[in-house]
């Protein structure tokens, strides 16, 4: 498709392809199960999703400001990367902004407030897919609305739908209710609060001893689509362990451990 198709256009396209349902997406306790919900439609579309949080060790974490996802629109092996360093909520509406640059045959990287035009109509596919205008229409602020009040009423709109906060901000400024400049304010007051809530989940786990294994984590990230193709690929010996290793982001030695722990998630 192409921007001028327009943006309702693209969100039907979208939401056919993947066989995508809001309720579904929505019924979930937890953010990080309605991106899953999303992710699993997108991979069983043939989309690979990753989630990315560094170039191979902490020491190069790359944080949300620098990019929050980027699209590689192949034909054969379309990927999109979201970064798991940005918000739980945030990570779906990555995802269909990435969606939308495949959609429309664009390879991109997104990170900060979009001002170039197929970035806007990305933006506009996501906040769409995932939040109609109609519903919109309950959330009554405007440039008026004291912003401690913004924030609140913001929030709990976005905790009831599984949904980022500044994207909700986003489709309120791009709706007119208020300027670019209190859009802004209100999403880097969210980005500090995030900041601040996964500072101290961090420190409550590092408490208490707790932390997810390294496989959970690597499956998490790199998603069972691309590990089962890799599975595929080594039985029939079209990859060599250590090729396999290179794309799923562990040692040549972890790759068989690492899809045996995935099979049985699967199976569970």
């Amino acid at each position: 498709m192409r921007c001028d198709s327009g943006v309702e256009a693209v969100v039907a396209s979208i939401e056919q392809t993947l066989g995508f349902e809001l309720s579904a997406f929505r019924n979930n306790a937890h953010p990080q199960g309605s991106f899953a919900y999303l992710r699993s439609c997108a991979e069983a579309a043939g989309v690979f999703v990753l989630l990315v949080d560094n170039l191979g060790s902490w020491h190069t974490t790359i944080n949300a400001e620098a990019f929050r996802g980027f699209a590689l629109a192949d034909e054969i092996a379309p990927f999109v990367a979201v970064n798991a360093n940005d918000s739980p909520s945030a990570w779906s509406f990555t995802l269909v902004h990435e969606l939308a640059h495949l959609w429309i045959g664009a390879t991109g990287v997104s990170g900060g407030v979009a001002q170039q035009k197929i970035e806007k109509f990305c933006n506009d596919v996501a906040s769409e897919f995932l939040l109609s205008n109609d519903e919109l229409t309950m959330l009554t602020i405007n440039e008026a609305t004291p912003l401690s009040s913004a924030k609140v009423k913001i929030t709990d709109f976005a905790a009831a739908r599984n949904i980022s906060k500044t994207m909700v901000a986003y489709r309120l400024y791009r709706n007119g209710a208020f300027s670019l400049e209190r859009f802004q304010h209100l999403e880097a007051s969210f980005r500090q609060a995030y900041i601040e809530w996964k500072a101290a989940k961090k420190e409550k786990r590092i408490r208490k001893g707790r932390g997810s294994t390294y496989y959970t984590v690597r499956i998490h990230r790199v998603g069972p689509s691309l590990i089962s193709f890799v599975d595929r690929m080594l039985r029939n010996r079209c990859l060599s362990p250590t090729k396999a290793g290179k794309v799923l982001g562990v040692g040549a030695h972890n790759v068989h451990a690492l899809i045996a722990k995935s099979r049985s998630k699967q199976v569970i």
